[in-house]
């Protein structure tokens, strides 16, 4: 028995876990699964329990979380609405950089609650699209536009716009690294000279003195340059959310307040921890070099992270600041967030595109290899659609604007590139588990090392067992674990939009890569998806082809399709009357039917006169057929149940179709065409493309049953399509890809988008999934193998056999660099070729 239930007051996937956990603990249960973006929880039972059951069970464990029937609310939804408020998403652009908590962000930078680690914030159009001016000898005033000063009349100059906070914190970073190497460095070189014979500096103080030196220049590292590792390790520990800093705060802490108490109350020390002076042997010298060495690696990884995201900053600098605008005549320049719908706007040679629109006036040559990837400029022409971003030719021209700020293509882009690099992909499950075990076991790993070292080790023990337990401490990284995803995940999320391939979520990369079966559309995915009329046919003398193409048209100016449009457009060009039609109705695959002049009027292929119950005699196939073998669409038309006419149109295959799908077989794909069309012009496009797998007369509920029908076969599948009838197949396939030329249905059906809509744009897709998930699976081999070493080197397993031990400041030092180099290993995807 299996029933649905939605849940309340999740934030982020440590609930999810957690009340998944709480629901499988319930007496008669089998299984419990919850899903944290549905929001629901699907519960397997041995038999009925009632759901007061688990509302008891959630309220019991804190009363944070609630569950009920789907379609009902929690009683008190006041309460569950405060919840969701403190810990929520947030309206803000900060987010951890190992998604501890989903699609989580943040409204102020800071450390993630659950790692640590410092949150990154998001890049956006918000301030790019806007610059403002202001006077150098008066700074309260401040202007949109350039200009005279209205106070003193000197010329007004743009305002520095704030560093972002990414590179505050790098500069903050950085400050306290040099600070703290300040003060390491000389507690070093004094800590160092015990190894020097007859000791100089011995003769200028004693050892207890030189003790007290490292004391008071150790107290600037540890309480201000490197305190946040402290505060965050406190915070670790008090949420039990154990992480990296667990184990710095710890291993460093030790280390630090063993030599202060040595220091304070050395006759509690056996002999062994003291010099021949009677001091303690202190470890300042450990625990700053440690704390110095891990601030030295935030620093590198802040530097390298921000590079992760490099493909967001090419693509907002992308988004001019200005654009001409043309008013009562003349061309004015305004800031780009004056412009509204409709407005016209004048394009020079080498302008950056303002906003997405249409050519009104003039020819130019655009490049559009910004966010499609394609480096050969495009000739575009009155009524042509230009994008924001994309760079003028050396041709002026005007436009009308249709879409303006966050609708414009390259914010869409953007902004799924920033929603793409936040999500997780499953792959992230497995060091979410290791993760989960990973600082408690280290502990447990330290405190065996400090037994094993204290009663079977040389002398003097406790100093070797206190050593190397800090070192077990120290050398443990479960960020590179952590990282080990989202940062392959960021980096290829970029290169995919800078290629004109936006990925919804990092499922969809992850699915991509183990595809095996792709399904395409015919019209506007193989072909170009302009149809263009070639001939208006009669099948009798009752009507003539003006007559027939005047109800072909005004039938079709109700409709959207491709198909539709280009009759109209045919029409319009040969002076055809629209007449006024009523009662239009589309029938999805099939065609559209109207009353016109009080007759039933019916335009479609084979199925639609069926539908319409109008026999098709075998001479008006044959004379149809004849298109149909060339690869032509034959629509037919009928009035008040007679079939009296027909258009054929035809549509271009893309030039890159073929070679796309010869590269996708190649790669041991089965590539599947389903089409609406008849056999006959699905046969003529297979053929061209040398496809020896197509199925024809397909209508969209077809479409979804053999995706269907795939997936019960053990297939991975694919469906690329660009219309409405092919959404219920994209939604269903494991991996939906839309043509950027499509609908809009598609594309949210979708989840991975080609810009530029064509073919080679799967092959860039499935070559990026390749490269992503092996770059994700190196991440992760490399730290866990790293851990899996270095724990036990740091131990002291080799010192038996060869004699070695490894310094707490060389296992922070390699800690240090594990994350960087997981960071640096995912930045190799932006010279990946796709």
């Amino acid at each position: 028995m299996k029933h649905t239930y939605h849940i309340h007051g999740m934030t982020c996937n440590g609930c999810r876990g957690h009340v998944e956990e709480t629901l499988s603990k319930v007496k008669g249960v089998s299984k419990a699964s919850v899903d944290l973006g549905k929001k629901e929880a699907t519960i397997e039972m041995e038999s009925h329990i009632p759901i007061e059951k688990f509302q008891e069970a959630l309220k019991n464990d804190g009363d944070k979380y609630s569950i009920h029937l789907p379609g009902e609310h929690p009683k008190n939804d006041e309460v569950f609405t405060s919840v969701r408020m403190d810990s929520g998403k947030g309206t803000g652009t900060f987010y951890c950089p190992m998604h501890c908590e989903g699609d989580k962000t943040y409204d102020k930078p800071g450390d993630c609650p659950v790692c640590g680690m410092d949150l990154v914030e998001e890049q956006n159009l918000s301030t790019t699209n806007s610059e403002q001016w202001t006077c150098p000898m008066h700074p309260e005033i401040v202007e949109d536009e350039s200009g005279a000063c209205p106070i003193c009349g000197m010329d007004l100059v743009p305002m520095q716009a704030d560093s972002s906070a990414e590179e505050k914190s790098y500069k903050k970073l950085s400050k306290k690294f040099w600070i703290a190497t300040a003060f390491t460095l000389p507690i070093f070189l004094i800590a160092m000279s015990e190894m020097i014979s007859n000791n100089p500096l011995y003769d200028i103080m004693e050892q207890k003195s030189w003790n007290w030196i490292q004391f008071a220049l150790s107290i600037p590292v540890v309480f201000y340059a490197t305190w946040m590792f402290f505060e965050r390790a406190y915070r670790s520990i008090k949420t039990w959310n154990l992480n990296m800093f667990t184990l710095i705060g710890i291993g460093a802490g030790v280390a630090w307040l063993f030599s202060v108490f040595g220091m304070f109350f050395p006759d509690i020390f056996p002999a062994q921890f003291k010099a021949e002076s009677g001091a303690v042997h202190v470890y300042f010298e450990a625990a700053t070099v440690i704390l110095t060495l891990v601030l030295l690696g935030q620093l590198l990884e802040a530097r390298a992270h921000s590079k992760t995201n490099s493909a967001v900053k090419e693509l907002l600098k992308l988004a001019p600041n200005k654009a001409t605008k043309i008013v009562n005549g003349e061309a004015v320049e305004v800031s780009i967030d004056k412009i509204a719908l409709n407005d016209i706007l004048k394009v020079k040679p080498g302008d950056k595109i303002p906003v997405d629109g249409v050519i009104t006036e003039g020819d130019t040559t655009i490049d559009e290899s910004m966010i499609t990837g394609e480096p050969i400029p495009v000739n575009k022409s009155k009524d042509d659609k230009v994008s924001s971003g994309t760079i003028n030719g050396n041709q002026t021209f005007l436009m009308k604007a249709e879409k303006v700020g966050s609708d414009t293509l390259l914010s869409q882009i953007i902004h799924m590139v920033n929603d793409a690099s936040r999500s997780r992909a499953p792959i992230q499950n497995l060091a979410d588990r290791v993760s989960g075990y990973f600082v408690p076991v280290v502990v447990l790993i330290s405190l065996l090392t400090f037994a094993v070292w204290a009663i079977w080790g040389p002398q003097p023990v406790y100093v070797y067992a206190f050593v190397n337990a800090i070192a077990v401490l120290i050398i443990a990284c479960p960020c590179a674990l952590g990282l080990a995803t989202p940062m392959s995940v960021m980096v290829g999320v970029g290169k995919g939009a800078q290629n004109g391939v936006l990925i919804k979520n990092a499922e969809a990369l992850e699915k991509l890569d183990k595809v095996d079966t792709l399904i395409i559309d015919k019209t506007g995915t193989i072909t170009e998806g302009k149809p263009t009329v070639e001939k208006i046919g009669s099948f009798s003398g009752k009507f003539s082809e003006s007559e027939i193409l005047q109800y072909i048209v005004s039938l079709n100016s109700n409709s959207e399709h491709p198909l539709a449009e280009a009759t109209v457009k045919y029409g319009k060009e040969q002076d055809a009357e629209i007449l006024k039609s009523d009662a239009f109705s589309a029938v999805t695959g099939k065609g559209v039917e109207a009353t016109i002049n009080s007759k039933e009027v019916a335009l479609g292929n084979p199925k639609m006169m069926e539908y319409a119950t109008a026999e098709i005699t075998s001479k008006m196939e044959e004379e149809a057929k004849t298109y149909q073998q060339q690869g032509k669409t034959v629509s037919y038309l009928s009035i008040d149940k007679t079939v009296v006419g027909y258009v054929v149109i035809g549509d271009k295959i893309k030039q890159t179709s073929a070679k796309a799908i010869k590269e996708l077989q190649d790669k041991g794909i089965a590539v599947i065409m389903l089409t609406g069309d008849n056999h006959d012009t699905a046969q003529a496009v297979a053929s061209e493309l040398n496809l020896a797998d197509f199925k024809a007369s397909m209508l969209p509920e077809d479409k979804l049953k053999e995706v269907e029908k795939l997936q019960t076969q053990g297939k991975v599948v694919a469906m690329a399509g660009d219309g409405i009838n092919d959404a219920p197949a994209l939604a269903k396939s494991d991996v939906g890809i839309a043509m950027g030329t499509g609908t809009d249905v598609a594309i949210e059906s979708a989840m991975i988008t080609l810009v530029k809509g064509d073919l080679h744009g799967i092959v860039k897709a499935k070559n990026l999934s390749h490269a992503v998930m092996r770059n994700i699976k190196q991440n992760l081999f490399f730290a866990l193998i790293y851990n899996t070493l270095g724990v036990p080197i740091a131990a002291g397993v080799l010192f038996p056999f060869f004699g070695i031990l490894l310094s707490p400041m060389i296992a922070a030092l390699a800690m240090s660099f594990s994350s960087v180099s997981v960071i640096v290993n995912a930045l190799r995807l932006r010279t990946v070729k796709i």
